[in-house]
């Protein structure tokens, strides 16, 4: 029997879980039903699975998604171990805490086209810093600047995303770091460990929780993102969300089912994902419970 507690609980949480349920089920049944092909704008009402072969027999499907995998794991991979490292700085540091707690948070708050545009306007081939080494003669011309733009090694993207997502992982792990740098860390210190036996052997095992759910956040985000590869990312290969983008805004609307079927693989694999993290901290939780 449901208490009366756990009923005002569940009423409290109706608005946002019809929201939830309305906007974001809603819209992804549909969008699975039209991956099946039912599209009654254009007379098709049979279910098949015929444009997921489609797109799956597509020579750049391969490509998109290992593009697409390319940069949001190494873009997650340089924010994970940063942020974590940034996050036991923060512990043991001596500057003042509030000043750098600004510093590494104001990224956050602001936004991926902002971000983006800073960037090109400071590192692509006509940028500040291409103009300033082509005053002090290191360059010949700003051709001979490397571009991190509208390539496929995509390291203007990854610059990005590293600089967004340093500060989330920072602050995810930084909180679970300081209250076991408080009590487990301070007890490893008198029984005289070594800062880097408590960090590797105490502090980093039992953060690993909340590093696992910080980088699985950000790879899900990075991964699922459209806006910073669709302005700033190679003509070929797209990434997964840009080329569902591409064919759903096509002209022709029989191709609006094969971005309904790139979607669905999007959140496929965001979903195994989030699965593959849930059993990672369940290991984690289990071992040092």
């Amino acid at each position: 029997m449901v208490s009366r507690d756990s009923l005002k609980a569940y009423l409290y949480l109706t608005p946002a879980l019809s929201v939830i349920l309305v906007f974001f089920l809603g819209g992804f049944i549909l969008a699975f039903i039209q991956s099946l092909g039912y599209f009654p704008a254009i007379g098709q009402e049979d279910l098949t699975f015929k444009y997921y072969r489609e797109v799956l027999n597509k020579p750049e499907f391969f490509k998109s998604l290992s593009y697409t995998f390319y940069i949001s794991l190494v873009s997650t991979t340089i924010a994970t171990v940063s942020g974590t490292f940034l996050a036991y700085y923060l512990l043991r540091t001596s500057v003042k805490k509030s000043f750098i707690a600004f510093l590494y948070k104001f990224p956050i708050a602001v936004p991926h086209l902002v971000v983006a545009l800073m960037i090109v306007f400071i590192l692509s081939q006509g940028g500040i810093l291409s103009r300033l080494l082509l005053k002090g003669g290191l360059i010949s011309d700003t051709a001979s600047f490397p571009a991190f733009f509208y390539t496929q090694n995509a390291l203007g993207i990854i610059l990005i995303y590293i600089w967004k997502e340093i500060p989330f992982v920072t602050f995810m792990v930084y909180t679970v770091m300081r209250n076991i740098h408080t009590k487990l860390g301070e007890a490893a210190q008198n029984l005289k460990a070594s800062p880097g036996q408590v960090f590797f052997h105490v502090i980093l095992p039992l953060s690993m929780p909340s590093i696992i759910s910080a980088s699985a956040i950000v790879f899900a985000y990075s991964f699922g993102a459209f806006e910073v590869p669709y302005l700033l990312g190679a003509t070929y290969p797209k990434t997964m969300p840009v080329w569902a983008y591409l064919n759903f805004i096509s002209a022709d609307l029989s191709a609006r089912p094969i971005a309904m079927v790139i979607n669905m693989i999007v959140s496929l694999v965001c979903a195994v994902l989030i699965f593959v993290y849930y059993l990672s901290a369940k290991k984690y939780l289990g071992k040092w419970s």
